[in-house]
């Protein structure tokens, strides 16, 4: 770890929990505590709680935020209701993703999560582009957890009456042990689960009930990164970078309907000809062949061996016990079921590309049973 690493507001309560720390976005961040594959088993079994205090959360206020936020993100902001989020991307005038994000309306302002590695400079492209009425707040004295799993419901019904009751995608104040929390129904696990935002000061009490909960373990981020790999969500700074475009990603959701037809943002141009003549690569899942997982900047490569593309993110997925991996690929080769070669350190794997998520999703949705 590095000299300069922050602390995170728990640092001392991971320690205390046994936790293995390591350097993740300028933080001393808890990688793992029992173990990465028996703390990924756990949070798909029972309820896992993540650190995520490192990630920035804003407040976006003024007249003119909805449409200045609109100005910057490629997502419908006028017909987001109260309470509801929307994952949606910071995008540059070519196209390319400065960062992707999670925004939601809480009444006369937008509430925003961005990522903890790109968050300094996230605030300062908004500062120097959003109209000047508009007030950014970065909410410096908020922490955040997260908690995941098939029983993280059962825990939130106990410790925060009420919770329970949202949907995906959807959050509200509520009061968890004594402490007023705004939480929501959201994570990066593709497992159900609740985002907790809490005063720092408070977050070793919140942090302490939940893990005194018989569904609890705090879990680490390797799991966290095993687990969105296997979900097929992209991780920024390994799966999105600059260079990336929302159609090359794989992200056309997070395009709204609207937006597309009205344009008005950052490289909508761009976006709009990969839409209509496709991308000239895109992000895929990788069944790899054997056990030896394939990891991040092995080179994609056609039959006579040249670089064709190259994998952002592998590794052993514990749930299908079997090498996983996400890579661009050229469009032609995008299909599933295509057979891709895969050259890491010197050495031919044979891939297949594979339907994302390779876990499927089990969040909880408005009109579906818990």
């Amino acid at each position: 770890m590095s000299e300069t690493d922050l602390k995170l507001p728990l640092d001392a309560w991971h320690r205390a929990q046994g936790a293995r720390m390591v350097s993740f976005a300028r933080y001393e961040m808890p990688i793992q505590y029992e173990g990465i594959i028996a703390e990924h088993r756990w949070t798909r079994e029972s309820a896992g709680l993540f650190d995520v205090s490192h990630m920035g959360q804003l407040v976006i206020a003024g007249r003119d935020a909805e449409w200045g936020l609109e100005a910057l993100l490629p997502a419908d902001l006028a017909i987001l209701k109260d309470g509801r989020l929307r994952y949606s991307l910071l995008l540059r005038e070519d196209a390319g993703i400065i960062d992707d994000l999670m925004v939601t309306r809480r009444g006369d302002h937008f509430y925003m999560v961005v990522n903890g590695a790109t968050k300094h400079g996230d605030i300062d492209h908004m500062r120097t582009t959003l109209p000047s009425g508009v007030v950014l707040d970065h909410m410096t004295q908020q922490a955040l957890l997260a908690l995941q799993g098939p029983k993280a419901v059962d825990v939130m019904a106990r410790v925060a009456p009420g919770a329970e009751e949202l949907t995906f995608m959807t959050g509200g104040g509520f009061d968890i042990g004594g402490v007023r929390a705004w939480i929501s129904r959201s994570g990066y696990t593709g497992e159900d689960g609740f985002e907790i935002s809490v005063e720092a000061r408070n977050v070793g009490d919140v942090a302490a009930l939940l893990v005194a909960q018989p569904e609890v373990k705090p879990i680490g981020l390797g799991a966290r990164d095993s687990l969105r790999l296997e979900a097929g969500l992209p991780l920024y700074g390994h799966d999105l970078d600059e260079t990336t475009t929302p159609v090359e990603a794989d992200l056309t959701f997070a395009l709204s309907k609207r937006r597309r037809e009205s344009g008005g943002f950052p490289g909508v141009q761009r976006i709009l000809t990969e839409l209509d003549k496709g991308p000239i690569r895109k992000r895929v899942g990788l069944f790899v062949e054997g056990r030896q997982p394939v990891r991040e900047g092995a080179l994609v490569v056609d039959a006579e061996g040249s670089e064709v593309g190259k994998v952002t993110s592998g590794g052993f997925s514990p749930t299908l016990e079997r090498p996983i991996a996400m890579a661009y690929v050229p469009a032609a080769a995008a299909v599933p079921g295509t057979e891709i070669l895969v050259e890491q350190r010197g050495k031919i794997f044979k891939a297949e590309v594979a339907q994302m998520p390779f876990v499927p999703h089990r969040y909880h949705r408005k009109g579906a049973s818990a």
